[in-house]
């Protein structure tokens, strides 16, 4: 019996049903098959704490569309999935929830707050997964990995010990970004620069003279946008060559307030032409001060508490926020006479990109990774194009990052995460490093250890994420197959933070490549270009789109007219047009079902039958340049211009062109074979370009598919269309390109003539290549359809033509159709009168209005100018009217 589609596309009644049946028939998985190529992606690993937004769903849907491509290519196809623990977002949440329970993270302690996490992670860390089932991932979930789960802390486990024998990770105190609302450190990658608009603070130094004594009247002047520092300034600096200052080297000043004596120091770092030419030194609050304290032997002086108030060191400001601090100071500059003065001044502020507060630069004693020989092997890969970036200009943002790369600070405050495999020992405070804490001190022999508090940042665990999820450290039969990967897919905003670690963790660990390809994407933004945020309230929920529209709708509209590397704004206008192209593909489907008989197989293992016409071969040809096409561009990651090309196909050539042209052989019973080449060639052309839709639109294509055939029991694991010689008819293409051109001409004259399409008219095709007037009468039941034609006569000459027939050029041919087939002249003349009588009308009220000094005088220029355009193209409407009404009346 005959299967049919619903009447109507309603992507709610398929879409679940659908996924269900991928996941139970183990769509999705893959195992070792050394008979078959590999072709895996690792998921960018959601955090536990994240709810499905468009990011998601741009990264989800460009790498499900590779997946499911490769997969139908006939590669074992594998797509790692998995989540990210995200220690200070998790952390951040479950501290907030604790709170609204009463409950203080500090006086629960550890190991409580350990448990309470790993149940919020339980009860909701699968949130985001089954929102990317919802937009058709088709990740392996059988494999799914947690960045803390047994497997992964193993391998960051012995990452690190092995790191810390090799030299590559130590611990020192060095200036570090410090956020005193998450109290901890983060990484360079983390910190944000916004401009804020703030103040350059003029303060000037007293100079200490040769007898000790303060100066009176000799000061050194800087400016400083962080006037608070100052608290623990320990030099001021000037430079070598600066001959303002020569005078002055070796020679002490007086830091006001504090009353410590500050050397003058010379060193190149300081920029002459900025400013005075003087720089006061911090080396506790600042990286360039940090490098010149050390280059000096500078003590260094750290003046704030974790939470950015200030510490013992301030004096008399201990407790005070820094911000208030910083008042309290000025005040007391500007009442001793030593502010100069206070300029506005906007510049870039580093703020912690999770919580958005202002950083603060500050030594602390933290675990680094040594990078200066960790990086190389990274830029040699890409240089040497053995990791090919996509776009191309990504690779100058990439080592703009690897050449001025500084050791990574991987220590984190937290408690939640990958907790540092160090342990010192109780009595002698020797530190050890080890996977498993040590039972005896080498050092002093004593048997009682305390585990660093500290965990890792949570991308030095995912930036073994390529590797440890197919069973690293181990030699597992799926690292050996499936790594290196192919391809990343990730945003360009995370090039730092994951791409470029991923990279040297790869090398160091692995000895290759992690993936052969980045294919980055921009970001999705507004209507209006603006970044998505909760502050601007612009979000868009994609889960709402898709409860909506459907998540074909919304895969469509994120990838159409999508470049790599590029942003993209996001109309609901856009995912209507998709949804509209949906419903086309749908309906089309329909018809050509309800045209098959009851008990005709499908066309998808029939031979090619004889009796194809021109307009059969000419969609094959054009199917099958567009399957070179689509697939040549989807070599290269040009997904928007593919599916651009598959749209184009689908809803102009095939449903717009094609079924229109069939239309006819299908209604005509008499001619038998006519006819089943038409539904052959309607079934073969619609499987072909579902196929080229699927991994775009995967769920409406299963759907249309299973539907009209039975051979096959998925689109997903059936072949991906190829290119085929046989199905080049170039001869077959110009004949009925040739047609469609006078159809559209024959349509452009009549829409400008306002002819009813009820109305038809004969048709003359006049030329003398006698080629071309075989390709009209062998296209003459199609052609007559499309151009609403009673006839059509092909013959040599205007013989029997009237000279008032309305002409349609073409190369080396004519269309004529005569005039009184197309209008009843007597009743256009009639319509033309009424109409040249109204626009009078309106010509003389115009006139008026325009003549009146009253509406002159006091009209806005914008409503007379308005008028005035009324007038003119009143004028030319008459013009034209009376001019045809002077040629019908002859």
């Amino acid at each position: 019996m005959k299967k049919e589609l619903e009447k109507t596309y309603n992507p709610k009644d398929i879409e679940d049903r659908l996924y269900s049946k991928w996941e139970e028939k183990k769509y999705f998985h893959a195992e070792v098959d050394e008979t078959k190529k590999p072709f895996t992606i690792v998921i960018p690993p959601p955090n536990i704490t994240g709810k499905l937004h468009m990011g998601h769903a741009f990264d989800q849907t460009l790498q499900d569309i590779l997946i499911r491509w490769k997969r139908m290519q006939g590669y074992n196809a594998l797509w790692q999935p998995g989540t990210d623990h995200a220690s200070i977002a998790t952390e951040v949440r479950i501290t907030d929830e604790l709170k609204k329970q009463g409950i203080d993270k500090r006086e629960l302690g550890r190991e409580k707050f350990l448990e309470k996490a790993w149940e919020w992670k339980k009860e909701y860390g699968g949130t985001i997964v089954s929102q990317l089932k919802k937009l058709g991932s088709s990740c392996d979930w059988d494999r799914e990995r947690f960045t803390m789960d047994e497997g992964c802390n193993e391998a960051v486990t012995e990452v690190f010990v092995k790191m810390h024998e090799k030299g590559y990770i130590y611990k020192g105190s060095r200036i570090v970004n410090w956020c005193p609302v998450c109290k901890t450190s983060i990484s360079d990658a983390e910190v944000e620069y916004e401009e804020q608009a703030g103040h350059l603070w003029h303060i000037k130094y007293p100079l200490i003279e040769d007898d000790g004594s303060v100066s009176k009247d000799k000061f050194i002047e800087f400016a400083t946008t962080r006037p608070e520092t100052m608290l623990g300034d320990t030099a001021v600096a000037v430079n070598p060559d600066d001959d303002r200052y020569k005078a002055y080297h070796g020679k002490k000043v007086l830091l006001p307030i504090v009353n410590r004596e500050l050397p003058i120091v010379e060193d190149s770092y300081v920029d002459m032409e900025f400013g005075t030419g003087v720089v006061k030194i911090t080396p506790a609050h600042d990286p360039n001060d940090f490098e010149v304290g050390k280059r000096h032997n500078l003590p260094e002086i750290n003046i704030l508490n974790d939470d950015a108030t200030i510490n013992a060191n301030g004096g008399k400001f201990e407790g005070m926020d820094r911000y208030a601090a910083r008042d309290a100071i000025v005040k007391e500059l500007d009442e001793m006479g030593l502010l100069v003065k206070i300029e506005d001044y906007s510049h870039n502020v580093g703020t912690h990109d999770r919580c958005h507060t202002t950083v603060e630069p500050m030594i602390k004693a933290q675990w680094f990774v040594k990078m200066d020989e960790l990086i190389k092997p990274a830029v040699k890969a890409v240089k040497e194009g053995e990791i090919k970036l996509i776009p191309p200009r990504m690779d100058k943002i990439y080592f703009n990052w690897t050449d001025n790369i500084r050791d990574w600070c991987i220590s984190r405050q937290l408690w939640w995460g990958h907790r540092i495999p160090a342990y010192y020992c109780d009595k002698c405070g020797e530190v050890v490093v080890a996977k498993q804490a040590p039972t005896v001190c080498p050092k002093c022999g004593h048997t009682h250890f305390t585990q660093d508090p500290d965990t890792l940042d949570t991308w030095f665990s995912s930036a073994l994420w390529p590797f440890e999820t197919l069973g690293w450290p181990h030699d597992t039969k799926d690292l050996k197959y499936f790594f290196p990967t192919d391809v990343l897919v990730t945003g360009y905003d995370i090039i730092f933070f994951w791409v470029i670690r991923m990279i040297f963790s790869s090398y160091e660990h692995m000895g290759t490549y992690p993936f052969k390809t980045v294919l980055f994407h921009g970001l999705i933004r507004d209507s209006q270009g603006r970044k998505m945020s909760k502050s601007l309230g612009n979000g868009i929920d994609p889960l709402e789109v898709i409860e909506n529209y459907g998540a074909d709708a919304l895969r469509l509209t994120i990838v159409t007219g999508n470049a790599p590397g590029n942003d993209m704004r996001f109309y609901n206008e856009r995912v209507e047009n998709c949804r509209n192209f949906a419903n086309k593909v749908w309906n089309a489907s329909r018809f050509i079902m309800m045209n098959m008989k009851d008990d005709a197989p499908s066309a998808i293992h029939q031979l090619q039958p004889e009796g194809l016409l021109a307009e059969d071969h000419w969609i094959l040809s054009r199917l099958n340049s567009t399957i070179k096409e689509v697939t040549e561009n989807m070599d290269k990651f040009e997904l928007g211009i593919a599916v651009q090309k598959v749209y184009d196909f689908i809803w102009d050539e095939f449903c717009d062109w094609y079924i229109e042209m069939v239309k006819p052989r299908l209604y005509n019973s008499d001619d038998a074979s006519s006819h089943e080449a038409a539904l052959w060639t309607l079934q073969t052309v619609l499987i072909g370009a579902l196929k080229l839709l699927h991994p775009y639109m995967p769920f409406i294509t299963e759907e249309i598919f299973c539907t009209l055939q039975d051979e096959e029991e998925s689109i997903m694991i059936s072949d991906w269309p190829v290119y085929r010689d046989e199905w080049n008819y170039a001869d077959d293409e110009r004949a009925v390109e040739l047609m469609k051109e006078a159809v559209r001409g024959i349509r452009n004259v009549r829409t400008q003539m306002n002819v009813s399409p009820s109305r038809k008219a004969k048709v003359f095709v006049v030329s003398e290549n006698n080629e071309i007037l075989d390709t009209f009468r062998a296209g003459k039941l199609f052609f007559e359809s499309l151009a609403y034609a009673s006839e059509s006569v092909c013959q040599s000459d205007k013989s029997g033509i009237a000279d008032d027939a309305v002409s349609v050029a073409l190369a080396n041919a004519t269309i004529y159709i005569p005039f009184s087939d197309l209008v009843d002249i007597q009743a256009e003349i009639q319509r033309l009168t009424k109409e040249k009588e109204k626009l009078e009308g309106e010509l003389v009220r115009s006139k008026n209005m325009l003549s009146n000094e009253k509406f002159l005088s006091k009209a806005p220029e914008s409503k007379i100018a308005e008028e005035k355009a009324k007038q003119e193209k009143y004028q030319q409407t008459y013009d034209q009217i009376t001019e045809r009404l002077s040629q019908l009346k002859g």
